[in-house]
């Protein structure tokens, strides 16, 4: 099945009957033990959509699932968040050593439907399409959000009552705050590969300001910057933040007044024409931004080096 044209799973009894599950016990939610799942086959569809949240912590599955721009094995401690209408790959590799194990989390946005939840959960980072990193639980972590599930299940599985809706979206709420918990813990402790990210921006902005690329295309957006990194926005605004303390948009105006000062001090060109070769179209927004930064105008800026 092709890229353009998705397999699409509408609702979660459309998702257990694709999987071959019993028929589900709630329409809106539902918890799916993994080892119970029916096994996937290589002539499947490959792309597929939802149009539910889907939480999943899958360990020893036959396959690999690529979401946002990165491919991942579902491993120890592995755990995946997907936002409705999100395409995901799913590639089988067929392995009959494999005991899968683990649970499935499914949401329908009706089920949060008039709750301070509806829109809340929109605003959690690791649902973003474009997220790189998928969640590496510790087994603590593991233990704590298993048992976020257990409740869930348990209460869904009873006897609904007035109270059962209210109580299913406490724990949904415990479980994506404790999700970010663990989300920021793991930007602190994997700071030491996340300066690849650094260093490959670093890369990045030298080459663009070195290139004609400013006086064909103007500054780079943090969007394309984002884009040539593989990662979303968001995600690298915030990695920036924690290792930095600046904004993509910080990076790159520091590199632009970096190579602006350069011009100043090293050729004889206007100011003009150094805003031209940055990517300005008007050179009383260059010296804005210039003095904005240095607290000096380019003219004033030059002169210092006279």
């Amino acid at each position: 099945m092709s890229d353009k044209n998705p397999h699409r799973i509408k609702t979660i009894r459309d998702f257990h009957k694709f999987r071959g599950l019993p028929k589900s016990e709630h329409p809106l939610i539902s918890v799916i033990d993994m080892s119970v799942v029916k096994n996937l086959h290589n002539n499947e569809p490959i792309n597929m959509i939802t149009d539910f949240y889907f939480i999943a912590l899958k360990k020893n599955f036959p396959a690999k699932m690529q979401y946002g721009q990165n491919k991942f094995d579902f491993d120890e401690g592995v755990l995946a968040c997907m936002s409705p209408g999100q395409v995901f790959k799913v590639v089988v590799e067929n392995d009959s050593n494999l005991n899968p194990s683990g649970w499935m989390l499914l949401i329908h946005p009706d089920f949060l439907w008039n709750t301070s939840l509806a829109k809340k959960i929109k605003n959690y980072e690791f649902f973003n399409y474009s997220v790189t990193e998928a969640l590496f639980l510790s087994d603590k972590e593991e233990t704590i959000i298993s048992e976020i599930i257990e409740n869930i299940q348990r209460e869904y599985h009873g006897n609904m009552d007035q109270f059962s809706q209210e109580i299913i979206i406490s724990q949904i709420e415990s479980l994506l705050n404790y999700t970010n918990r663990f989300y920021h813990r793991q930007f602190i402790t994997r700071k030491i590969p996340h300066h690849k990210i650094l260093e490959q921006l670093e890369d990045l902005l030298t080459a663009y300001f070195s290139a004609e690329t400013l006086i064909e295309k103007g500054l780079p957006t943090v969007q394309f910057i984002a884009n040539e990194l593989n990662v979303s926005p968001t995600y690298l605004s915030r990695l920036l933040k924690e290792l930095t303390g600046q904004s993509t948009q910080q990076h790159i105006h520091s590199k632009l007044i970096e190579k602006a000062k350069e011009k100043l001090t090293t050729t004889d060109l206007s100011v003009s024409e150094i805003a031209y070769d940055l990517g300005f179209e008007h050179h009383q927004s260059f010296s804005k931004l210039f003095k904005t930064k240095t607290k000096l105008s380019p003219l004033e800026f030059r002169q210092s080096f006279n």
